[in-house]
């Protein structure tokens, strides 16, 4: 199984609009990753959002281009503030590979919690990938933040 931790794509900001929708940048790196993510044939069962629209729209794009039999749905547990015990639950309970669409802080503290067991110590920066594996679980915890990818990477194209 396999967990793979996205933050939402750029974002209006809440003075311009309290829904904060994605902006055309936020939209456009979004589907920049997921097409690379659909050429390297990443599957998921399911692609589970925190249900805040630019988290929404995220999976949505997501969705469109690695098509999940599970398609998208909101659970609790992903928020900027939650307590990254819910996500971890969810994880740990899941039979199948998801990805978890959801927002900063959060996702470092939950990614924290996964790889030292410590919410407390979050994992910050232009990371791209970090992948645990180990003998007692055969899972892995593919760490992606975006719009870190887009930025850091520019293009995301087949064999680049």
């Amino acid at each position: 199984m396999q967990v793979y931790l996205v933050q939402h794509g750029e974002a209006k900001a809440e003075a311009e609009d309290p829904a904060r929708p994605l902006t055309d940048r936020g939209r456009e790196e979004v589907r920049r990753v997921a097409r690379h993510a659909a050429a390297v044939k990443l599957q998921v069962a399911e692609i589970r959002h925190s249900g805040r629209l630019r988290a929404r729209l995220t999976a949505e794009i997501l969705a469109e281009h690695l098509s999940p039999p599970g398609g998208t749905r909101e659970i609790e547990g992903l928020g900027p503030t939650d307590d990254p015990g819910k996500a971890r639950r969810e994880i740990e309970a899941a039979q199948d590979s998801v990805m978890l669409v959801g927002h900063l802080p959060h996702l470092s503290r939950l990614a924290s919690s996964l790889l030292a067991g410590d919410p407390g110590r979050e994992i910050e920066g232009p990371m791209a990938v970090v992948i645990l594996g180990g003998l007692v679980t055969s899972t892995a915890l593919n760490l992606l933040v975006l719009p870190m990818l887009a930025l850091r990477f520019g293009r995301f194209e087949p064999g680049e």
